[in-house]
């Protein structure tokens, strides 16, 4: 049972939680600057990236705003975020030519332990702004959920649950992760 579970929250000490915040920025630069190989180089073998979609319920509805079985915006392994930067990478990406500007700013992170010693269950905020060429600005907000995992001594992303404040995604596409 991970610490979650138990509705115990054991936070990382002061020099992990400044790792994976400087981790978490990294990632963010990585992304900005479209460092496609770089960015899946912090991901484990058995990653899980997940964006459900939201669904608008009243509060007395006890099924959530999302579920497992429900649709989701990005359900992707290893294999499949590689096969998207391929595609990023194409010079065939017409929606990418000129390239879409990113700046992914990550906020409110919070870093407790987790069941498994070398994992942590990481909090955070994250705002994409996108830019793309005079007049194509998109503004993405998100929570996510992580599990960080320990491997060789370096941080690498085992699990992201994203979950957007939006119901019905607004923007043209979603070229970006978040």
């Amino acid at each position: 049972m991970s610490s979650l579970d138990k509705n115990v929250e054991i936070p990382v000490d002061a020099e992990m939680l400044r790792d994976i915040e400087r981790f978490l920025y990294k990632e963010a630069r990585l992304l900005d600057n479209e460092a496609w190989d770089a960015w899946l180089a912090l991901m484990t073998e058995d990653i899980h990236y997940w964006m459900p979609t939201q669904e608008n319920r009243r509060r007395v509805d006890k099924k959530g705003a999302y579920r497992v079985e429900g649709a989701a915006l990005y359900n992707d392994n290893l294999r499949d975020l590689t096969r998207r930067v391929t595609r990023f990478k194409q010079p065939s990406a017409w929606a990418e030519d000129p390239a879409t500007r990113h700046v992914h700013v990550v906020s409110a992170v919070e870093a407790y332990k987790a069941e498994k010693n070398n994992e942590f269950i990481v909090h955070s905020t994250i705002v994409n702004y996108r830019s793309r060429v005079e007049r194509d600005n998109d503004l993405l907000v998100a929570r996510r959920e992580d599990v960080l995992r320990l491997e060789d001594g370096k941080l690498r992303i085992a699990k992201r649950k994203i979950l957007m404040t939006q119901s019905v995604f607004m923007a043209k596409n979603l070229n970006a992760f978040l």
